[in-house]
């Protein structure tokens, strides 16, 4: 190599670190002297106004790391989490709304930040017959808004979305508790039809769950336990379909319908104190039926009763 290539050589690599030594010198000043709380604030909020929301959330999110301890920092993470849910980014959302959480309860902006994972999680509800993890966090949070913070808008305005959160669940449960009817699995459906009766009893589902447990109840030889579903069925849904049809069922057994003491049900709904009245349009009790040789199988019922108007599908015979 010549004496001028070394020379030229030399005054690159001089130039270069130049370069580089402003740059990173200019990297070290932004470093540590950014803008101030305030303005880094306001940037981000105009971005957030200009519909630039993932821009805007990530400003944020610049506020609480370059200046932690300012009175911007708080506010800015839920404004964060606020922004990523409106561009869209649900779980990014979720964890910057949880943060505030965890590091801010009781504050201003926790109820908005309980709103947005309740939120977040909402817009992820699937069908009953999916997977509804995201829906009991929903509703999780929904209550949380409810039960710590009454008087907030968002309280205000969660009643609607908790009861679409317990119907859905519901109709989970009455999906995977007709599954295990058809199945010939009693005992399993049985579970899940309690879980409806005692977990979301306002919802419009209750009424087929106590007719299944009458059915499930008199296939397993239970009688008392099946008295008693169509009792309590009776008692707060006389004009009910399902009750019609349980009353039928028990009917066929020679049997009525009965409240026995020490019953789960009992304990979760009304029950009436004398027997339930028969259904309007029911026939006559029929006259008691000899003990039954063996227990009733609701899959081979022969003439089972026709189908309600009120719910879900018969489990097919």
């Amino acid at each position: 190599m010549s004496v001028r290539q070394l020379l030229q050589g030399m005054t690159l690599a001089a130039a270069t670190a130049l370069v580089a030594g402003c740059a990173s010198s200019g990297d070290a000043a932004r470093m540590l002297n950014p803008d101030p709380p305030s303005k880094m604030f306001a940037d981000a909020d105009v971005l957030q106004s200009k519909g630039k929301f993932e821009d805007a959330a990530k400003k944020f999110e610049d506020v609480d790391r370059e200046h932690p301890y300012s009175p911007e920092a708080r506010r800015s993470i839920v404004m964060a989490a606020y922004a990523y849910y409106k561009a869209g980014k649900l779980p990014e959302a979720i964890a910057a709304a949880e943060r505030y959480t965890t590091m801010h309860p009781g504050t201003k902006e926790a109820p908005l930040a309980h709103h947005i994972i309740a939120q977040s999680y909402f817009e992820q509800m699937k069908q009953p017959n999916r997977d509804q993890d995201a829906t009991r966090k929903a509703l999780a949070q929904l209550k949380t808004l409810k039960t710590r913070y009454p008087d907030s808008t968002y309280a205000q305005k969660a009643d609607n979305q908790i009861r679409l959160c317990e119907d859905t669940l519901a109709a989970q449960e009455m999906e995977v508790g007709r599954y295990y009817l058809k199945s010939g699995n009693h005992v399993a459906a049985i579970n899940r039809f309690k879980a409806v009766v005692s977990e979301y009893q306002t919802t419009a589902h209750v009424e087929e769950a106590l007719y299944r447990l009458t059915a499930s109840y008199l296939s397993l030889g239970i009688a008392p336990e099946a008295q008693n579903a169509a009792a309590v069925l009776g008692y707060n849904f006389p004009n009910s379909s399902w009750y019609k049809d349980s009353y039928a069922l028990l009917q066929k057994q020679g049997l009525m319908p009965q409240v026995s003491q020490g019953s789960w049900m009992t304990d979760v709904l009304k029950a009436p104190k004398n027997p339930a009245p028969p259904p309007a349009s029911a026939p006559a009790p029929a006259a008691p039926a000899p003990p039954a040789t063996s227990t009733p199988d609701w899959g081979t019922t022969t003439n089972p009763p026709p189908p309600s108007t009120l719910g879900g599908p018969r489990p097919s015979s």
